[in-house]
């Protein structure tokens, strides 16, 4: 517990200098950051009919084990003797104390800074590299962009030769002197008709289209788990089961929400529905399909076939349990974070709010902080006093600015006018909560 409260602190340091040397397109471990940024980066750089047409899909072999301990006390910004007992601290395994002598700690607090600080500068270097070598206009025709989510990466090119004989030997060096190297067996060079897979999903153009769809392995390792639960739990009740599956039901679709996943919903839907019908003639050996149909499934609104059982809510009341649909997930486009924003820079304070609202308006939770806020302030502007409607608009703002501290609580939150909000992180003025009704 100690040590992960001295980790805790010597993050705090450490991490506005990490976000301020890190490269424009790294997205793991991030603040405000995620795999659907490194998503929508990708269907940038090659969804164009003149985007390169070829990726290099690497795999760093064997990452948190072989880091060179001597390089990261050598280059990270730390106390270097507390950053060197961390390394060598070893590790405990079955009860034996081994000793560490490469690598970084996994599941430390501190563990994802480090792995970022080591891989940072492959993007940036890598262009100033071939800006050198070959000029700033010959090395833009070579359409080299650099996406990384921790230590997964993958980089697009114009041709399988620049990518063979200038790029990978370039990052091959710049692994080495880390202690790292690439996977000969799972790094490779493919054409985007053919497609490659990242972070769970598959990016393949079809017919010059950037499609970007759950992967096969990402498809089949959701169903293995779906499969798992319902199996461990033959015995259990409807409504129990129900609750078990739901979470993953909608963190599996949430997670898709921003690709063409509607068909793997569907399909998924349909696994899901022949597992659930097993599960059911198992419990009930001798009752024939009709019976078990009426018992587990019936109709919801204008949907058929819904597995659901009735349940007693909290307050007493009779309600209706039903399974998560997949379908029922809307897609939509990812907003993508800017590559430059740095969420420990004052200057960029409103463009992390606006960021904020602008993906979380959709959620359930957001809105009622929204409603509660508006309420509290009478439906007028925290700082000329005038009324907000839907015409005029608002903006969620932060009394104490994130970058110093301030918390997403509603006791730190107001609502604005969008130019209120425009004049106060240009003219640096200062508002407060309005006093309560």
């Amino acid at each position: 517990m100690r040590d992960r409260a001295m980790q805790a602190l010597h993050l705090l340091a450490l991490d506005p200098v990490l976000e301020t040397v890190s490269d424009p397109n790294s997205y793991g471990f991030r603040k405000n950051r995620s795999t659907a940024d490194a998503m929508a980066q990708i269907f940038i750089t090659a969804s164009q009919k003149v985007s390169a047409q070829w990726v290099l899909d690497a795999d760093v072999e064997g990452f948190f084990d072989h880091i060179s301990h001597d390089w990261m006390v050598d280059h990270v910004c730390m106390d270097k003797s507390i950053l060197r007992k961390w390394l060598k601290s070893g590790v405990v395994d079955r009860q034996q104390l081994l000793e560490t002598t490469s690598g970084s700690p996994q599941g430390g607090i501190i563990s994802p800074a480090l792995a970022n600080w080591t891989l940072n500068g492959l993007e940036t270097e890598l262009a100033a590299h071939l800006e050198a070598k070959w000029g700033v206009t010959k090395a833009k025709k070579l359409k080299i962009n650099l996406v990384r989510y921790a230590d997964d990466f993958v980089v697009t090119g114009t041709s399988k030769e620049v990518l063979e004989t200038e790029v990978r030997p370039w990052i091959d060096t710049f692994l080495a002197t880390r202690g790292l190297r690439l996977s000969a067996a799972k790094t490779k060079i493919v054409h985007i008709d053919e497609g490659f897979d990242f972070l769970g999903w598959n990016f393949r153009k079809y017919s010059g289209k950037l499609l970007i769809k759950p992967s096969k392995k990402n498809v089949q390792t959701f169903y293995d788990k779906l499969r798992k639960v319902i199996n461990d739990n033959l015995a259990a009740k409807q409504e129990d089961l129900i609750r078990l599956l739901n979470p993953m039901l909608r963190g599996w679709a949430q997670y898709h929400s921003p690709v063409v996943a509607k068909e793997a919903y569907s399909r998924m839907e349909s696994l899901l529905f022949w597992r659930l019908m097993r599960w059911a003639k198992r419990r009930h050996p001798m009752k024939g399909a009709d019976w078990i149909s009426r018992k587990y499934w019936r109709s919801v609104d204008n949907r058929n076939w819904v597995f659901s059982t009735a349940f007693t809510k909290t307050n007493g009341e009779a309600g209706v349990l039903e399974l998560y649909s997949l379908p029922s997930m809307p897609i939509e486009r990812h907003r993508k974070i800017v590559g430059t924003y740095n969420p420990y820079d004052p200057e960029m304070e409103r463009y992390g709010e606006t960021l904020r609202q602008e993906r979380m308006v959709n959620t359930m939770r957001y809105r009622k902080g929204w409603v509660k806020l508006y309420v509290e302030q009478r439906g007028l502007c925290a700082l000329c006093g005038y009324e907000m409607d839907i015409e005029t608009g608002w903006h969620d703002h932060h009394i104490e600015y994130r970058v110093a501290g301030g918390s997403d609580a509603l006791g730190n939150r107001v609502l604005l006018h969008p130019n209120c909000h425009t004049q106060i992180h240009g003219l640096a003025l200062k508002v407060v909560k309005p006093a309560p009704v």
